[in-house]
C-alpha cells in the first residue's frame, strides 16, 4: 500500500497518509509522528461519521497540536519536575509543562517522522530509533508501532520497544473521541464505564501524590456508567484542578492480559467504543485545554469538552514512586502491550 502525500515538514520531509479499511470501519494514520488523523464509522441508522479530533495539514500538527491522535513516547504523561534515576544515575528533562516534563518533551514521538516497515489495506506498521539523549532519556530505544484492523469495528494497537541502557518508557496513543462526530460539540452526554475502583491522586501541577483514592462515592465513580458531564463540576478539588477530568484511573485486575477497560457509548448515534489493554492505567481527559483557538478539518471550532481521551498506560511519574508498576526498561528486555479500541452501536 503506497499510501497518499499528505503534505511536507518543516524540515521537507514527505509525509505519507495510510488508509486501513475493513467492513465499515475505516481508519487513516500518518507516518508524522504516527498520528491518527481519521477514523469513520457508522451510527446506528449506517451513517459513517470521522469520530476522532484534528488538524488538515502536517504545519498544524508539528506546531499547534496538543497530540491530537499522536503517538506519545518516550514517557506519555508527566514526570515530576523533569527528572527521574535509574540505577543512582539521575536524569534531567526539558520541562515543557512547567515544573513537569509531558509527553516525551517538546519533540517527541508524535512530532518525530516515522519509518513504515510494513503496510497494506488493514495494517501498518511503523518504526524508529529513539537515540541515546533525545529529549533527556538514556538509551537507544527501537521502538515498533502496529496498528492494524484484526475484525469488524476493530483498532489495534500493538507496541514493542528494546533498548540498550536501561531507560523509562511509556507509550500510548491520544486519540480526541467524540462519538457524534468531529467537530460535533462537547462530549458531556457521551456515558462512560471505566473498570477502576481507584484513581490517582494529583498534587497542584497534575503530578500524582503516590496516594491511591477510591473513587466510591466521588465524581470519579464510572464503574456503573455516567455521563462525563453530570459531575464534572463538582468542586473536588481534583476536578478544579484539571479544569475537569484529566486522571489516571488504576484499572482492575491489570495482569499484563488485554482485558476490557472502558466503554463509551453517545446515546443520540448510538456509536459505541469498548477500551482494552494490556496496561495498569487509563488517563480520561476531557480536552480541557482545547480554548476555541483551533480549528477541525470540519471548519468547527474545538472548546474545552469537546472530546474525551482515553490514554491506556503506565502510571505518570512512576519512576519516581517505588509502589507503582515498574516502568523501567533495560537491555534484553522486551516491552510489548496492546491496546484495542471496538467500535459498535446500540
Amino acid at each position: 500500500m503506497a499510501g497518499e502525500t499528505f503534505g511536507t515538514t518543516a524540515d521537507g520531509e514527505t509525509v505519507t497518509r495510510f488508509t486501513l479499511a475493513r467492513g465499515a470501519l475505516r481508519v487513516q494514520v500518518l507516518d508524522y509522528g504516527g498520528v491518527v488523523t481519521a477514523i469513520e464509522t457508522p451510527d446506528r441508522a449506517g451513517h459513517a461519521a470521522n469520530v476522532v479530533l484534528g488538524l488538515d495539514s502536517v504545519a498544524g500538527y508539528e506546531t499547534k497540536s496538543p497530540h491530537f491522535g499522536g503517538l506519545i513516547g518516550r514517557f506519555a504523561n508527566r514526570l515530576a519536575n523533569g527528572r527521574f534515576a535509574i540505577d543512582g544515575h539521575a536524569y534531567a528533562l526539558p520541562t515543557n509543562e512547567p515544573p513537569n516534563a509531558m509527553h516525551g518533551g517538546p519533540r517527541g514521538f508524535d512530532r518525530r517522522m516515522w519509518r513504515v516497515e510494513s503496510a497494506d489495506d488493514k495494517h501498518l506498521t511503523l518504526a524508529r530509533r529513539s537515540p541515546d539523549g533525545e529529549e533527556g532519556f538514556p538509551g537507544n530505544l527501537d521502538v515498533t508501532v502496529t496498528y492494524s484492523l484484526p475484525e469488524d469495528g476493530t483498532l489495534r494497537i500493538d507496541y514493542r520497544a528494546q533498548t540498550d541502557r536501561p531507560t523509562v518508557l511509556n507509550l500510548t496513543h491520544h486519540g480526541y473521541f467524540n462519538l457524534a462526530g468531529e467537530g460535533a460539540g462537547d462530549v458531556m452526554g457521551h456515558v462512560v464505564t471505566i473498570a477502576a475502583d481507584a484513581v490517582l491522586e494529583t498534587d497542584a501541577t497534575q503530578v500524582p501524590t503516590g496516594a491511591l483514592r477510591p473513587v466510591a462515592g466521588t465524581a470519579f465513580d464510572f464503574r456503573a456508567g455516567m455521563p462525563l458531564g453530570r459531575r464534572i463540576r463538582e468542586g473536588d478539588k481534583q476536578l478544579v484542578i484539571a479544569k475537569g477530568y484529566d486522571h489516571c484511573f488504576v484499572l482492575a485486575g491489570a495482569d499484563g492480559r488485554l482485558r476490557p477497560a472502558a466503554t463509551c457509548i453517545e446515546p443520540a448515534s448510538g456509536r459505541r467504543l469498548d477500551v482494552a489493554t494490556t496496561l495498569p492505567g487509563l488517563q480520561l481527559y476531557t480536552g480541557n485545554n482545547l480554548d476555541g483557538t483551533l480549528v477541525g478539518p470540519g471548519g468547527r471550532a474545538y472548546r474545552s469538552g469537546d472530546a474525551v481521551c482515553f490514554e491506556t498506560q503506565a502510571f505518570p511519574d512512576a519512576p519516581n514512586h517505588l509502589g507503582f508498576p515498574s516502568a523501567v526498561l533495560r537491555p534484553g528486555e522486551l516491552f510489548a502491550s496492546t491496546t484495542t479500541y471496538r467500535f459498535s452501536v446500540v
